[in-house]
Parts: structure tokens; C-alpha cells; sequence
């Protein structure tokens, strides 16, 4: 399984981005699509996720009302729309996968097996 993750850069406050994230490898029918961030010196965290197959989402509540993720089955990408970006939105954003997760509330890093490289998100004030 490979994960390519991609769309971040520099945005001022309140603008938008959508985070792309292209995976390759396998069917992921059963799979849980998640994505996450981290900032220097803080645990990775937890943003939002969606079910392949169903398409139920879950977000994290520092996100809920902001972000919207989604998933292109023809195309095998999951994406994450940000939109009222804020200062604090500012980190790396890693997509994750795994078809381990019995719902869509896989929350925790150690849920997903396959993750990809990062993209950064920084928000200007």
C-alpha cells in the first residue's frame, strides 16, 4: 500500500485548502481512510476520517464544522477540504490507512498500518 499525500502550503487565516491523498496498492473496500497532524514537539493527532466503502466520516471536534473529508472511489483518493483555516491549523498532515479499524472512529495512530509522507499546512495570522 502506498499513500501519496499532497495540496498543502501557505494560506492566511480564514482561506482554504484541500489536502489530496492517493492510494495505490490494493482494493480498500474494507478500509478506513484517516487523516492526521502534528507539530514539532506534540504527538501526532487525530483530524478526521472516513469509512472506503460506506463513506461514514468522523471528526475530530478542534475541526468539526471546518473540514470536510471525502473520498473519489474512481479515483482512490481521499480528500480534506480546510476550509476558515486558523493559526493553529498549522502543522504537518499525514494521510492513513487500515483495514483493521471496526469503525470509523480509529482515532488513535496506532489504528493504521500505512501512512504517507506529510504535507505542510501553514496558516498566517
Amino acid at each position: 500500500v502506498q499513500l501519496q499525500a499532497s495540496g498543502g502550503g501557505l494560506v492566511q487565516a480564514g482561506g482554504s485548502l484541500r489536502l489530496s491523498c492517493a492510494a495505490s496498492g490494493r482494493a480498500f473496500s474494507n478500509y478506513v481512510m484517516g487523516w492526521f497532524r502534528q507539530v514539532p514537539g506534540k504527538e501526532r493527532e487525530f483530524v478526521a476520517a472516513i469509512t472506503w466503502s460506506g463513506g461514514s466520516t468522523y471528526y475530530a471536534d478542534s475541526v468539526k464544522g471546518r473540514f470536510t473529508i471525502s473520498r473519489d472511489n474512481a479515483k482512490n483518493t481521499v480528500y480534506l477540504q480546510m476550509n476558515s483555516l486558523k493559526p493553529e491549523d498549522t502543522a504537518v498532515y499525514y494521510c492513513a490507512a487500515d483495514n483493521r479499524p471496526s469503525t470509523v472512529r480509529a482515532i488513535k495512530t496506532w489504528e493504521y498500518k500505512y501512512w504517507g509522507q506529510g504535507t505542510q499546512v501553514t496558516v498566517s495570522s
